[in-house]
């Protein structure tokens, strides 16, 4: 009696092994993928992964409150020259109104990725948008020539937002999606910070037109700040009713073993001195700092640039600047299904690296032709390397560092980029201001050499991937045991030679 139970039972699960997983009636809607748990001869198990449809709702969301955050980044700068005449200040207090994001981010980013690491995504999400959605409130009361100040604490509110921000995507990404989609769920994340700096070039100058009129140059700020407010105010409903702290079943082998690691050895400041040691890692953080603090270089001085070679271009300098991102976001999407393709980080990086170099070079050399269509074109390109690059360069600091928290090995990218981004735009601001465009933009592209000669040193070695692909033989070895176990309960006799063939 017994034999013939073990006999039904294996009958049923090489019945179960044959057809695949189910999803019964009563099972959870949300699955998409089902990797079933297979018992092995030790007692023990394959572990269970499940991909569920709502990743996707989680990614777009995490997508719609960085736009938002990033929209308030870039905003003032665009129109930077109407400012400076609404408030009655210079420059350089205008510029600080986007290195804000920049000098917020250095000191905190070391308390809030520890808060990514021990509270997890909902509770990060939810201060970010918090400190979003006040900061786009505050400055709604600032729209008055006298409330210079008023307008930098809320900038200063937004920024503290960034730093809950600018880290997530690639822990997002490892705890809610499969090993074959990572690197694209990467991109998307970044996608929504780059949508939103293309609407903050995009929307400003349309909205706040350059009259001379305060009165009337009030009202068009006060509707540009309330638009902001209304949006972040939105998003910041939707995260709390949507927003979910990670799949009740992992995505992915390397999740599994994550999630199997004992809290005591996954000690914040060990992490940190680790990645500090690692040198791959150390290359990679200095030459992404280059890269992306010359894109918020550019960014803030964008303005600036554009009127001095075109006078009375505002509304052109924000859609030059929204061709430099919309350009960038087709190159962040097109890297990250390339590298869920091909795994080939350092390859695509270097390469991507030298292509942002030389659209650096063509845009510098061509910006005073005389040409806006030229500048158009120049800037595109410009953007599509180098504004791609963001989500490579976070999958690539994951591979290195894994099993590193995601959120701290992007922490410290995003820190080297804000100190660099601080350097380079008032560097070249007071360049700009002495020698003019031109000797601004070589001394960008300068540094941009640089990190494509330290990406050419960084030694690839893909640690995420290998636990992966270990997982996945330890999965197919154990299945193969299992399977030789159910026939010989079904044939009475022993199989281990059957075992031994399959194995080898």
């Amino acid at each position: 009696m017994e034999e013939n139970t073990t006999v039904s039972k294996d009958r049923s699960a090489l019945d179960a092994i044959g057809n695949g997983p189910h999803l019964g009636a009563g099972g959870p809607d949300s699955a998409e993928q089902l990797k079933c748990s297979i018992p092995i001869g030790n007692g023990g198990s394959v572990d269970t992964t499940r991909l569920y449809k709502k990743r996707w709702v989680i990614v777009f969301l995490f997508s719609a409150y960085s736009l938002s955050n990033a929209y308030q980044w870039i905003q003032y700068g665009i129109i930077s020259n109407i400012l400076i005449k609404f408030y009655n200040v210079d420059d350089f207090a205008i510029d600080w109104l986007s290195m804000i994001y920049m000098l917020g981010y250095i000191p905190f980013i070391f308390p809030v990725t520890w808060l990514l690491d021990k509270k997890g995504l909902r509770v990060t999400s939810l201060l970010a948008n918090v400190l979003n959605c006040g900061g786009a409130w505050i400055k709604v009361a600032s729209a008055k020539p006298n409330l210079f100040w008023v307008t930098m604490l809320g900038q200063a509110a937004s920024s503290l937002s960034q730093v809950f921000i600018l880290g997530m995507p690639s822990r997002l990404a490892s705890v809610w999606f499969s090993a074959d989609e990572v690197s694209t769920a990467c991109s998307i994340g970044v996608f929504g910070n780059q949508m939103g700096i293309a609407i903050g070039f995009l929307l400003p100058p349309i909205l706040v037109p350059n009259v001379d009129d305060v009165d009337e140059l009030a009202y068009y700020i006060r509707i540009m700040f309330y638009t902001s407010a209304g949006v972040a105010t939105l998003i910041f409903i939707l995260v709390v009713i949507v927003f979910q702290e990670k799949p009740e079943l992992p995505p992915s082998q390397s999740q599994v073993q994550a999630r199997s690691t004992p809290p005591e050895e996954n000690s914040y400041m060990s992490s940190i001195l680790r990645l500090l040691r690692n040198k791959s890692f150390m290359l990679l953080m200095v030459s992404y700092g280059l890269n992306v603090g010359c894109f918020y270089s550019i960014s803030t001085l964008l303005n600036r640039m554009i009127i001095d070679q075109y006078p009375g271009e505002e509304v052109n300098a924000g859609r030059i600047g929204l061709t430099i991102v919309v350009a960038g976001m087709a190159g962040s999407l097109i890297c990250g299904i390339w590298l869920d393709k091909t795994k080939t980080y350092k390859q695509t990086a270097l390469a991507v690296y030298v292509l942002s170099l030389i659209g650096m070079v063509i845009y510098t050399f061509t910006l005073n032709l005389g040409y806006l269509w030229v500048v158009f074109v120049t800037a595109g390109t410009l953007g599509f390397f180098m504004t791609g690059y963001l989500p490579l360069g976070f999958e690539f600091a994951v591979e290195l560092t894994y099993p590193e928290s995601e959120g701290t090995s992007s922490g410290l990218l995003n820190c080297s980029a804000q100190i660099f981004g601080i350097i380079f735009t008032i560097s070249q601001g007071k360049i700009i201001d002495r020698w003019g465009t031109f000797a601004g933009n070589i001394f960008l592209c300068i540094f941009l050499l640089i990190g494509s000669i330290l990406t050419g040193l960084i030694k690839s070695d893909l640690r995420r991937q290998k636990a992966n692909l270990q997982q996945a033989e330890v999965r197919t070895v154990s299945v193969t045991y299992r399977l030789c176990d159910i026939g010989e309960g079904l044939r009475g006799h022993s199989n281990r030679p059957l075992a031994t063939a399959i194995l080898t």
